[in-house]
């Protein structure tokens, strides 16, 4: 099934973003093919090491609406994924040997089956991610008991801040969002979320059009800053280069900086970073039960390959821990430099 916005065009909004992709934005510069960057350092084709984690996109519906985002999320969006794919999403938790379940959207807490299918999830014995943005738990007061309803089954909390000043957060997310997403931490902080065993880890993106500094330097700052001025403890922080699809990638085409960032990410390829990225272990299930190799490849809508793998209805985990995964130029983001992945550096 195609997004909204993909029934409303005759060429989809994926493969239209791939077509940039390919073919650049002048006829001088055309990035060189991604499987032809990493053929010669013996990784091609690229496969599944397993499943460890299920990706879980429970809707494309948000409270922000912010200028990197890859899933073009936001309040008017209307895809969500119903209770029947989301039991259907259980009966693979209960029956296969997945440890992890990593909730994201748009904003996942706003699907009304939000808290029935962790609390299943729960049951099962399975390390919970949600991928929350923050200001969600302020948006509304039916949302300000979320931490507490995250402790009471250990769910870890995995948070985008873009920065520790106000200047540069609210530029990326929205005016005002920085000071909700400090109330929210103070929040998360309260109820003993950044100590112990109550996960609470910060996602940094780069605000313009270049690429992460290095994780661990970034890390101390952010904590620094965060402990002094406010009094926020936290875990780790992840830094994740920004992929050049949706929204970014309309940003770079808009400010006339797309082949300049294509080709940092093209000249920073790391192939070591190749052995570690998220596909190799991460299933990402969209929406609408669709499957695939990752969470950017799902806004691409660029199924898992084989017919045996493109629904949550027929997995089959042999068939899709042994299957190729499927490359294209988006994945210059996650091999370059230090390599990026949902938890961060990957080397």
């Amino acid at each position: 099934m195609k997004s909204l916005k993909a029934l409303n065009n005759p060429l989809s909004t994926g493969q239209k973003q791939l077509d940039l992709l390919h073919k650049g934005t002048s006829e001088t510069y055309k990035p060189p093919l991604f499987v032809d960057t990493i053929e010669p350092t013996g990784h091609f084709p690229m496969k599944a090491k397993g499943v460890e984690v299920l990706q879980i996109n429970m809707g494309k519906m948000c409270n922000q609406v912010c200028k990197h985002c890859h899933v073009d999320a936001g309040p008017d969006r209307q895809e969500i994924m119903t209770r029947a794919t989301l039991e259907l999403c259980l009966n693979v938790l209960k029956n296969e040997s997945i440890t992890t379940v990593d909730l994201t959207g748009g904003a996942p807490e706003m699907n009304p089956e939000f808290r029935w299918f962790v609390t299943e999830a729960s049951a099962l014995g399975k390390h919970i991610i949600v991928r929350c943005n923050l200001t969600i738990l302020l948006a509304n007061k039916k949302y300000n008991d979320l931490p507490q309803f995250f402790k009471q089954h250990k769910v870890e909390v995995v948070s985008s801040l873009p920065h520790f000043s106000a200047r540069r957060t609210d530029a990326q997310r929205g005016e005002g969002v920085f000071e909700k997403s400090i109330k929210a931490l103070q929040m998360l902080n309260a109820v003993g979320y950044g100590s112990g065993d109550l996960l609470l880890n910060l996602v940094y993106n780069p605000s313009g059009a270049f690429l992460p500094p290095a994780q661990a330097s970034l890390e101390r700052d952010f904590k620094k800053k965060l402990k002094d001025q406010y009094g926020i403890e936290f875990g780790q922080l992840f830094a994740i280069t920004n992929m050049p699809i949706s929204r970014y990638l309309d940003y770079l085409v808009a400010s006339g900086q797309y082949e300049d960032y294509m080709t940092q990410l093209v000249d920073a390829y790391n192939p070591m970073a190749v052995e570690h990225v998220m596909c190799r272990t991460t299933l990402s299930v969209g929406w609408d039960g669709q499957l695939y190799d990752c969470d950017f490849n799902q806004m691409l809508e660029i199924n898992c390959s084989g017919t045996k793998n493109k629904h949550i209805a027929d997995f089959d985990l042999e068939a899709l821990e042994n299957r190729n995964i499927l490359l294209d130029q988006h994945c210059y983001g996650c091999t370059a430099g230090a390599g990026s992945s949902c938890g961060g550096e990957v080397v």
